[in-house]
């Protein structure tokens, strides 16, 4: 970040509230830009963040919804091993939940299948995956069945 900062003086660290607070005051070189529920207009593009508490895992978690495009920055939502395209139309479902049996990385609180339907409601129609491939189809399907997924794992858990 702090490369990007430098190589880039007019630029800004721009994340949730929560993320500055508890980190990126104390790490960015230059003070960041926290936003709230407020849609940033980067050229042609409408950028909202979305604040995803725990989902999948770290408190300041959250996740971008590019509005013009309807494209959601999933970050490590729907993660999947393997060398896979770029870009698929293909499930993602299973091979996430395939990654989540390895690695176990999601907090399985109670937020979770809620805040992942409410990820759903934005019907993005390509999902940017920060491990493995993104999608591009019925975004909202695809984080439906995620949700899906973990209220089964969820129920396991609790029974």
């Amino acid at each position: 970040m702090n490369n990007f900062l430098a190589a880039a003086p007019q630029a800004q660290v721009v994340h949730g509230e929560l993320a500055c607070a508890i980190s990126l005051n104390d790490l960015a070189d230059r003070p960041p830009r926290a936003v709230g529920d407020e849609v940033l207009e980067l050229g042609g593009k409408r950028l909202r963040f979305v604040p995803t508490p725990h989902v999948p895992h770290n408190w300041e978690s959250g996740v971008w919804f590019e509005e013009t495009t309807r494209t959601l920055l999933a970050g490590d939502l729907l993660s999947t091993v393997g060398d896979g395209p770029a870009v698929t139309s293909d499930d993602l479902v299973a091979p996430a939940n395939a990654c989540e049996d390895l690695f176990r990385s999601t907090s399985m609180g109670p937020d979770l299948v809620p805040t992942i339907h409410r990820l759903a409601d934005l019907e993005p129609v390509t999902l940017a995956i920060m491990h493995g491939s993104s999608y591009t189809g019925d975004g909202a399907a695809q984080l439906r069945s995620l949700a899906d997924s973990y209220d089964e794992r969820l129920a396991v858990v609790a029974a």
